[in-house]
Formats: structure tokens, sequence, C-alpha cells
């Protein structure tokens, strides 16, 4: 995906196709490199890249790598690419700095590893004015430091043009090409691609397609609505505010041996109708009861009560509901999930407590 961005902005990427079943192989016609496509880096130290010279070895790549789990990924698809006639390796990419509220150039001759192994002294990095944007000028300092004959850099200082015009268009983070390769004829050519895109901007970039293959599609529709969802084993549902309560809620039902159902941030809100929705999903999911677990700041307490009740009613919930609230208009939440035939607790613990034992745990 990140490559074919970078050849809509005219950088130079290897010719390449997507297999997701083994008859979408073509005939073998030079040397290729078959990558996995999943979501993480060090592929190749971890077995998700094969180089194949001969038809037999194409075949027989694409074989093992689909279907096979890297680091826990189920490979879904692979990348069939030319190989190239690497002579030299080089890294270059365009980062926010949050610090500096600005991009930053990183680039560096010794390019192929991990940045973070790289030196200090080796490695170029200007800020680039989010106002003024990208300037020649700062190309051709990055040439000079990386020492870069006049050929090579004139095409270097075309890439980092276009990487900073992705980097702008398509809303990112950040924008990465590791290695960018000098093949022995001459040519600079992104061997690999990163493209970090900001979340909240996707509503601009319908084109673009975010469906992660390791979610199921509970989480995919949850997803879709705002939540930040993640379906587990266990039959205890799990409704937070915030990634961090969430995270401890799920921590605090393991340590009494609960076992959560699923991971559901409802954030910062004051909508009845979105603590209804939440409700409709873990339903979705199917546990035996469901935990809520409140701090209230910018999510008020009765807000969230009169949420839960209304949830019950008109998804006509049967199982066992359990709240902590705890924060601003505590006590009306609780008088109000009270009236209505709710158990509710100022403390996360003793809400966890009960849950579990509602469940059959200890």
């Amino acid at each position: 995906m990140g490559k074919s961005i970078f050849k809509q902005y005219g950088l130079p990427v290897p010719e390449s196709y997507l297999v997701e079943k083994e008859s979408d192989v073509k005939s073998f016609t030079r040397p290729v490199v078959v990558k996995s496509q999943i979501l993480l880096g060090g592929r190749g130290k971890s077995g998700g890249i094969k180089f194949a010279k001969s038809e037999k070895e194409l075949t027989q790549g694409v074989k093992e790598l689909l279907g096979s789990k890297i680091r826990g990924l189920t490979v879904t698809k692979v990348l069939v690419e030319e190989m190239l006639n690497i002579g030299k390796e080089y890294y270059v990419s365009i980062a926010l700095n949050r610090t500096d509220r600005a991009p930053v150039l990183i680039a560096t001759s010794a390019g192929g590893v991990e940045i973070e192994s790289v030196p200090e002294d080796k490695i170029f990095k200007r800020t680039i004015d989010p106002l003024l944007g990208y300037s020649d000028f700062i190309g051709r300092e990055a040439t000079q430091f990386m020492g870069l004959s006049p050929e090579i850099g004139k095409q270097f200082r075309g890439i980092l043009k276009g990487l900073y015009e992705i980097f702008v268009k398509e809303d990112c983070e950040l924008v990465e090409i590791n290695p960018l390769v000098e093949t022995k004829e001459g040519r600079l050519m992104a061997a690999d691609s990163k493209v970090i895109m900001d979340s909240d901007s996707m509503f601009r970039h319908p084109d673009i397609d975010i469906t992660d293959p390791e979610k199921t599609p509970l989480e995919l529709e949850a997803q879709g609505r705002g939540y930040s969802f993640v379906e587990l084993q266990g039959d205890i549902g799990v409704i937070a505010n915030g990634a961090g309560l969430t995270m401890a809620t799920l921590d605090g039902l393991t340590l009494h041996n609960g076992k959560p159902r699923n991971f559901l941030d409802l954030g910062g809100t004051d909508s009845v109708d979105i603590v209804v929705n939440a409700f409709e999903m873990v339903m979705k999911a199917d546990p035996k009861a469901i935990l809520v677990n409140i701090f209230g700041g910018v999510t008020k307490c009765d807000t969230v009560a009169n949420g839960i009740v209304a949830a019950k009613e008109r998804l006509s919930i049967q199982k066992p509901i359990v709240v902590r609230l705890s924060g601003v208009h505590e006590d009306e939440g609780r008088r109000i999930l009270s009236d209505n035939g709710i158990e509710s607790y100022p403390g996360m613990m003793q809400a966890i407590e009960s849950v579990v034992k509602k469940v059959g745990g200890n």
C-alpha cells in the first residue's frame, strides 16, 4: 500500500504484484523477492521474506509464506517484487517531531538497518518549517552530508521532494524508505516503504483501504462506529473510559481470576446514545456479564448511568451489569442506577470482585 502511494507521487519503486492465493502467481521471468504483507517491521529477520531465482523457488516461497504465522500475525497476502541489483543502501524519512511541532527530515548513508542502531554523527537531521515547507537547499545539504555523486544526488533530491509532498497531502506522521537502494545500474529505488497516516484524518482519504486482516468482523464493525474494541477469549464484557483505565480494568479482572471478553474504550463522552451503542457492541460479543468502569471527568457519571439504563431497556439486557462510577456527578449516577436495579460501586476492585463472582469466578 505504501509503494502504491509512492508510485502515485512519482517515486521510483520496483515492479511488483500482489498474491493472495497460489494461483495468483505469474510466470517467472526474472529473480524476485517474496514479501509477507503484515503490519510489522523486521520481517526479514522473522522469516517473512523469501528470495527466488527460479520458478520453483518462487512457488515454494509463496507456498511457505501464505497462511504462515510471523510473530503472531497470519500472512494472508504476499508481494512478489523484482529483485534489485543492489549497490548501496540508504535510509530516508520524514517524521513528525511533536516537540517542535514540525516535520523533520532524517537521512543516512547507513541504510538497510534499524535507524536506532546508526551513530548520531552518521545521521542528517533537519527540521522543516511547516509554513515554508521543503526547499531544495535542504536537499542539497543532505546530499552533501551523505557524500552522494551528482547524478545520485539529483535523484535523491527528487525523492525528498516527493516524500514531503506525500507527508503533507496524505496527512502523515511518518513516511520512510529503508532501504533506499542505489542499484549497480545507477538508479535509486524505494526497496521498502513505511507510511503512517494520522488516524483522525482518514475521513479525508476514502480511497485508502485500512482494513486490518487481523481484525475480527466485530472489531471491524466497532472500528466503523468509532470505538476502540478488541475481542478477547473470556466471558466478562468490559466498557471503560480511556485506554489506560480500560487496560487497568482488564488487569484487575485477571488479578481476580476473571476473564475479559473484550476491550472497549468509551472515550470521553457526554452522550447517552454513545453509551447505548457501546453496550450494543459488547452484547454482540455475548458475554456472561458486563462490567462498566467509569472515572468521570469529561464523561459525566449521571450521563453514563442514564445510558446504561437506556441500554438495558432498549437492548432487553438480562445479563448481570456491574458498574463502578467515580467522578463528576457520581452520587447522582449511582442513584439513577440504584433506582433501576443496577449494582454500582465507587471503587474499581469492589466492582471487579462482584462481577467475577457473578460469572462463577473466585
